[in-house]
């Protein structure tokens, strides 16, 4: 038992200290993309899953939807943004397009539920968001 316990240990070590090269030849950068609607149902049942539909803006024909980043800073609150790759150094079209994207959602608590879908930037750089509270039924 001893031997397996002093082995896992090494093995740490040698992860621990070992670098990794952060430097690579990617031609890509993570942009936020806005979220224009949201199609959520008015109610919940507790412990049911639901299929959120989200509609967002692609910055122009270089950017590519790769999914949702979902806080959670309050029990039931939840804060979606809508995350996208841009390659760099391409030809692209400067049109924006809106598309849609859905994610599962879990009813967990029988509390109402608050949402908060990233809208863009005001004048003052601060966030806005798209806020919805949908209620739970047992």
């Amino acid at each position: 038992m001893k031997r397996i316990f002093y082995t896992i240990i090494l093995l740490f070590a040698v992860f621990s200290v070992s670098s990794c090269d952060i430097d690579s030849d990617e031609n890509f950068h993570f942009v936020t993309l806005r979220i224009t609607d949201v199609e959520l149902p008015e109610s919940f049942i507790h412990n049911q899953v639901y299929n959120i539909q989200v509609t967002y803006e692609r910055l122009n024909g270089c950017t590519y939807f790769e999914g949702f980043d979902v806080q959670k800073p309050y029990l039931t609150t939840r804060e979606i943004v809508a995350i996208g790759t841009e390659l760099d150094d391409a030809q692209c079209t400067h049109a924006v397009e809106e598309a849609v994207a859905t994610f599962n959602f879990q009813v967990l608590y029988d509390e109402t539920y608050t949402f908060r879908f990233f809208n863009g930037l005001d004048e003052n750089n601060e966030p806005i968001y798209l806020e919805y509270e949908v209620e739970v039924q047992n």
